[in-house]
């Protein structure tokens, strides 16, 4: 019998390496030998450089960066010898980044991320896929593309920072000096959302408020996002408002369509094409994946929707071990995924579980081993 291990991490407990270490050991318990694979899986957001860079055996790169308020610190991206990279824009432009009391997306930039994708194109990587999940901007990717080279410019000729509040003062853009080696590279844009740049689901009503931006704000922002659009139809003929994910990221995902011409992706899809996954389903008997949180959400574009639906596609059964389950958590059988177990054995507080999480996690392997054995045993 040969399983695959797949699961996403558990966030604030478990490591998605430390799933398959876990599973290994109770798929020994339960079955003596048996032929064990694993390979961590991220959905493009939080974690997806590090699944990707271990998966498939690549290495850091870390350089000095400006963060979402132009301060100097240092972020890390995901390079591969066949000329790849991986990028997550959180790591340079995240909210976190910034503490709460300076949070206002109208002084925070994505400068920083643009500054991750021209050290890679530098240094020779040609396919770049960027997460663009995590941001604490609204600057429409202006500081992005500042910093590949693009100029944006009001109606006097001056160049603009790039931050949200100059949106509305946005009259011509300079394409004159965008780095050449854009025009040679393949960009994927990782994103799960398909917000519109402008409207009510627009990046600044969607988005806006959990970056800061209280109602006055938001009015100021979506203000000038109309008028970056308006600008960005006049000159390159395309509307934003009819690109599925242009208002990711603040905005960020009309720049890298409109100026890299990115290719939007799911995040899922982007990880299981970068990690092989396919290949790695080859002669698998059974998958098991996983993630700290079932729920309905889990059936749009997460880890365990990815697994299952590429897992069904081969005819592979595939079961679920999460950490907990939520609404509707069922709704994922439908991708996939055969059955679901949860770590957590009795009723207990959230900071126990996290505490035990190993134990708990370990001890739910077994169960759900065991219940496959018996399983296989009345087949036969």
């Amino acid at each position: 019998m040969k399983l695959l291990f797949a699961s996403d991490s558990f966030k604030g407990s478990l490591t998605s390496e430390k799933t398959a270490e876990l599973l290994a050991q109770a798929a020994e318990t339960v079955f003596g030998e048996c032929e064990v694979s694993s390979v961590p899986v991220a959905d493009g957001g939080e974690g997806t450089v590090d699944a990707v860079v271990s998966a498939e055996g690549g290495s850091y790169v870390k350089i000095p960066v400006h963060g979402p308020l132009m301060e100097e610190t240092e972020a890390s991206y995901g390079i591969f010898d066949d000329g790849k990279a991986v990028i997550e824009m959180a790591a340079a432009s995240g909210l976190p980044m910034v503490p709460e009391e300076k949070r206002d997306p109208r002084y925070t930039t994505t400068y920083g991320t643009g500054e991750l994708i021209l050290h890679a194109l530098k240094n020779g990587c040609r396919d770049i896929s960027v997460a663009i999940g995590g941001s604490a901007t609204n600057d429409g990717g202006m500081g992005c593309a500042r910093a590949l080279g693009v100029r944006f410019l009001d109606a006097e000729g001056n160049e603009l920072e790039g931050v949200g509040k100059d949106l509305a003062k946005v009259a011509h853009i300079d394409m004159s000096g965008l780095c050449p080696e854009v025009m040679q590279a393949k960009i994927t844009v990782m994103c799960d959302v398909t917000n519109p740049l402008c409207g009510e689901n627009g990046a600044t009503y969607t988005f806006g408020k959990q970056k800061g931006a209280d109602d006055a704000i938001q009015m100021e922002l979506e203000t000038g996002m109309c008028n970056y659009r308006d600008v960005i139809k006049k000159e390159f003929g395309i509307d934003c408002d009819t690109i599925q994910g242009a208002g990711a990221a603040g905005g960020l995902g009309a720049a890298l369509k409109v100026f890299l011409h990115g290719d939007m992706k799911r995040g899922i899809e982007t990880v299981l094409d970068l990690i092989g996954f396919d290949e790695r389903l080859e002669g698998v008997d059974l998958v098991v994946t996983g993630e700290g949180r079932t729920d309905w959400q889990s059936c749009f574009g997460k880890v365990m929707y990815g697994v299952g639906t590429h897992a069904k596609a081969k005819g592979i059964p595939a079961v679920g071990l999460s950490g907990s389950l939520g609404k509707n958590a069922l709704d994922i059988c439908e991708y996939g995924i055969t059955s679901l177990m949860t770590s957590v054995n009795a009723p207990m507080p959230l900071e126990e579980a996290l505490q035990r999480a190993e134990d708990l996690y370990l001890e739910a392997a077994i169960r759900m081993f065991r219940f496959i054995k018996t399983g296989m045993e009345m087949r036969r």
